[in-house]
């Protein structure tokens, strides 16, 4: 599975006195088994890209390409495009709607014309990929549960649809330090223990830091910075000059690097930081 994406344009209200420049040829490769973040400020881009992916937008022009297959042809069936690359939006919990989590999980496997038996077993797949016990969720009400523990019932049900490529829009906003800290940890564990490819969309630098391999930058509809986390957040100066940031713990150690301590320069994480600093205290005894 890999989605390549050339020469990308998307604009809104064309030929208007409000027409508006999305996407201006955007090129972008993205490989099974990745995990890209996509950063950026409001109104770069992001989500005018993220939902051309799965065919919910048409390109201006461009063209993009899922797993071999030109999803901008003529004749292409975008209901197989979207059992292959799942998009959950930002606060997913608000399409929840049935009155058991076990009927709003099975609701997609459901109406792919599945047997009983395997809806059953993607439902089980899909509670268990995401940290939730079947026995004991089951038949709860979706509202009774915490924010965290809804947005884990709403990622499920895009994963029963078994697809090869999640997108998540913003997933952990609105949600306390303990409900953010869930989500992340079960998204690393889709993409580590079962190969998912994950697209993050997020405004968390700490985030991206912390379970991304690649960092795309976006910008007036234009990818900017494409690279490994180490790589993006060495830009400092071209990362604050279109609005956004490095991990807070990467401005503390340039901050002690201008003090004359020896501590490197590609600390992103609050893990790294608290290794280097440890390195330092048991130099200077």
């Amino acid at each position: 599975m890999s989605i390549e994406i050339k020469d990308l344009v998307h604009i809104y209200m064309a030929k208007s006195p409000f027409e508006k420049v999305a996407l201006n040829k955007v090129n972008l490769g993205i490989k099974d088994g990745e995990f890209v973040a996509l950063i950026g400020h409001t109104g770069s881009g992001k989500s005018t890209l993220i939902q051309h992916l799965n065919g919910l937008l048409k390109p201006t022009s461009g063209n993009i390409t899922v797993d071999g297959t030109d999803i901008t042809a003529k004749g292409v069936k975008l209901s197989d495009i979207r059992k292959k690359v799942g998009l959950v939006f930002q606060y997913p919990e608000y399409q929840l709607f049935e009155e058991t989590i076990e009927k709003d999980i099975e609701f997609g496997p459901r109406n792919l014309g599945l047997t009983e038996e395997e809806i059953h077993n993607r439902v089980l797949r899909a509670m268990k990929m995401v940290g939730l016990d079947y026995e004991e969720y089951k038949d709860k009400s979706p509202f009774e549960l915490s924010g965290g523990q809804k947005r884990r019932v709403a990622i499920a049900g895009v994963i029963a649809m078994e697809p090869k490529v999640l997108i998540l829009d913003e997933p952990t906003a609105g949600l306390d330090p303990k409900g953010r800290d869930e989500i992340l940890e079960q998204i690393e564990k889709l993409h580590i223990e079962y190969n998912m490819t994950i697209i993050l969309v997020s405004h968390s630098m700490e985030d991206v830091a912390k379970i991304a391999g690649r960092v795309v930058v976006m910008n007036g509809g234009e990818v900017i910075l494409d690279g490994t986390p180490a790589k993006v957040f060495r830009e400092i100066e071209t990362l604050e000059n279109v609005g956004l940031a490095v991990p807070q713990v990467t401005y503390l150690t340039r901050a002690l690097r201008e003090k004359g301590f020896d501590i490197s320069e590609d600390i992103f994480t609050i893990s790294q930081a608290k290794e280097a600093l440890l390195t330092l205290i048991n130099k200077s005894k």
